[in-house]
């Protein structure tokens, strides 16, 4: 491998191994409104562009993921820090995943951690998957190291220069693609085989304490008017 590649591959490595991401203590310990929430995205996700004119996060954006119930809605036009974690989480996952499938993940999460009564707060979750991905991209970059190695002798019979170059890339290009795709539907399935039944299931389970709620209310009235009906005899 000659000097300009090994370069390359340091380079390459070093933007898997050290990505941008929001730290916990980056996120603002006051309410935001919403400019100021996308000002602080893209002040924070500026080198994950991949083009200068990308769009991070726009107000329509964010008025579409509360709209569609990803994102709980503003307190007086007011962003919080639990609100934050929710949108960084959503702007990852929404790169690979559909909107669809997104919200099957950060909708039960809302349900069970977000606001004060929650006992496991949206916080800890963040700052544990932060830690946990640091861990994830070193062992990542072994991966890389290892598929771009093996696309540089991919194709040896080749003789035109140019033509293996390119053919060299492209296999490491489609491994890295098949590791996606592989990955991808990984998650797709985890999504339709574990979160989607547990989301019915609670959805079934507060229908059931609903229409109980509901069925005593009924009959408490009834018992009061009865109740009352009996007093007015008397």
């Amino acid at each position: 491998m000659d000097r300009e590649w090994r370069k390359y591959l340091r380079e390459l490595l070093d933007s898997v191994q050290n990505p941008d991401y929001i730290r916990p203590y980056d996120i603002p310990n006051i309410d935001l409104y919403m400019d100021q929430v996308t000002t602080f995205m893209d002040e924070h996700l500026e080198t994950t562009k991949r083009f200068e004119d990308d769009k991070l996060l726009t107000k329509t954006m964010i008025n579409n993921y509360t709209k569609n119930h990803l994102l709980p809605n503003p307190d007086r036009k007011k962003y919080t820090k639990e609100h934050m974690y929710l949108l960084v989480f959503i702007y990852y996952l929404k790169n690979f995943l559909s909107i669809s499938d997104v919200k099957r993940i950060v909708e039960p999460m809302q349900e069970m951690f977000y606001g004060p009564e929650a006992d496991f707060k949206l916080g800890d979750i963040y700052r544990r998957i932060v830690d946990i991905e640091k861990e994830v991209a070193q062992g990542l970059g072994k991966d890389v190291m290892k598929k771009f190695l093996r696309s540089r002798d991919a194709f040896p019979e080749v003789k035109g220069e140019e033509e293996r170059e390119f053919l060299n890339i492209f296999s490491f290009i489609a491994m890295l693609s098949f590791d996606v795709y592989l990955k991808k539907a990984m998650i797709e399935k985890i999504i339709d085989e574990l979160l989607v039944p547990a989301q019915e299931e609670r959805k079934a389970k507060k229908e059931t304490k609903k229409s109980a709620k509901s069925a005593k209310s009924k009959d408490e009235t009834k018992k009061e008017a009865e109740e009352g009906t009996s007093e007015t005899a008397e």
